[in-house]
């Protein structure tokens, strides 16, 4: 079961001759967060594999997930003056955001401190990263909760802004994908930083300070959405834009024609336009009735299918024009919009989501195990392995 083969021969030829390049221009970054990060990562044990602490922070961000949403499975536990989320939560949830944070930022120095960087790790630490770029952003939608007709933002405002980070984040391995170097985004150090101390602030203030305007009438989850579409449209993409213009200029492109550099951005699009004609078109206005499942599978959906194309980035492979996830998603939509489904349109969102899941859940697993076999590595230890 756990022994599939999604990673073909050539793509393991590939990772074999794959080296890690990566440009931090982020002020944040470089003179904020790098020197505590330096500091830290002296208490770090040497026996310790930097995997580990990858997936420990991972396993923070998601049992945290899990904690808000057994408060708050509808957005609708910020509504209300008091919340009905313990405050205890929205501490433990700046604690731990902290914490993976800090181990996300840690690990590769960690690997290469310990002389241990392989393509498994960086591919194990950008494929979970692709995972909890949408459990981050979930969570702090129970933070603002959902429009209660006075405050919060709707479900649609919702969708709009998990896709506008998930775009973002695509749009970085999509632009390592052409130029062969990860210019590491602004967007996540400050959105780490904007996640903690919306908790920390939630939690000693109270969730009433998301219901009261700021500033002319917009509230603070307002002036957050207008930042990021505004970050996204005038920073990070015409960025993205530059620095592949710049790397054709210089005649470093990874690839030559037009159509190759656009091929890892078919399935991703549509993705998007698939699930969006189900969230507008559902007869029975599907993402208001369980927009917590929805939004869920809109992530590990995301994440899947980023999984493979920065495989192909990294073994420097093309990547499949249409992703297999599209054609079942293809057929639940149609069922959907078209009425087939009736009554039965959120569980066969549940039943959906699950088998998604479980099918990335698979991947990931089977991915990392013929990865670890292939390089001789262990994923979790530093040891080698035993050549039979």
């Amino acid at each position: 079961m756990w022994r599939w083969r999604y990673v073909s021969g050539r793509q393991l030829h590939g990772f074999r001759h794959y080296k890690y390049s990566a440009v931090d221009t982020n002020p944040l970054s470089v003179y904020i967060m790098q020197p505590i990060w330096n500091k830290i990562i002296k208490i770090v044990p040497l026996w310790i594999a930097p995997n580990l602490l990858t997936f420990s922070g991972f396993v923070m961000i998601l049992f945290n997930y899990f904690l808000i949403s057994f408060y708050d499975w509808d957005y609708t536990a910020s509504g209300t003056s008091p919340g009905l989320v313990p405050t205890w939560v929205w501490l433990f949830s700046a604690f731990t955001t902290f914490c993976a944070y800090a181990l996300d930022s840690i690990d590769g120095k960690h690997a290469r401190r310990t002389q241990s960087s392989t393509p498994l790790g960086e591919l194990f630490d950008h494929g979970l990263d692709s995972w909890a770029t949408s459990i981050f952003v979930l969570s702090f939608f129970s933070v603002c909760s959902r429009d209660n007709g006075k405050s919060g933002v709707s479900v649609y405002t919702m969708y709009i802004y998990l896709s506008i980070v998930l775009f973002n984040f695509m749009c970085s391995h999509w632009e390592k994908y052409n130029t062969g170097v990860l210019f590491l985004p602004w967007g996540y150090d400050i959105s780490q930083v904007v996640l903690i101390a919306a908790y920390l602030l939630t939690g000693t203030v109270g969730v009433e300070v998301w219901q009261k305007p700021l500033v002319f009438g917009y509230y603070i989850t307002d002036v957050l959405v207008i930042l990021l579409i505004g970050f996204s449209l005038f920073l990070s993409f015409p960025q993205t834009l530059y620095n592949i213009h710049r790397a054709h200029l210089k005649k470093t492109l990874k690839n030559d024609s037009l159509y190759e550099g656009l091929l890892p951005l078919v399935s991703p699009l549509l993705l998007f336009i698939l699930l969006t004609a189900w969230v507008v078109l559902s007869p029975s206005n599907i993402l208001a009735k369980q927009p917590r499942l929805f939004l869920w599978m809109v992530g590990v959906a995301f994440s899947n299918v980023i999984c493979k194309v920065i495989i192909c980035q990294m073994s420097s492979t093309r990547p499949e024009l249409f992703h297999w996830f599209l054609f079942p998603l293809a057929l639940v939509v149609y069922a959907a919009i078209s009425g087939l489904l009736g009554p039965m349109e959120e569980v066969v969102l549940a039943v959906f989501t699950a088998l998604v899941t479980a099918a990335h859940v698979h991947y990931g697993v089977c991915v990392g195990r013929q990865l670890s076999e292939h390089l001789n590595i262990y994923i979790f230890s530093l040891k080698k392995r035993v050549q039979d």
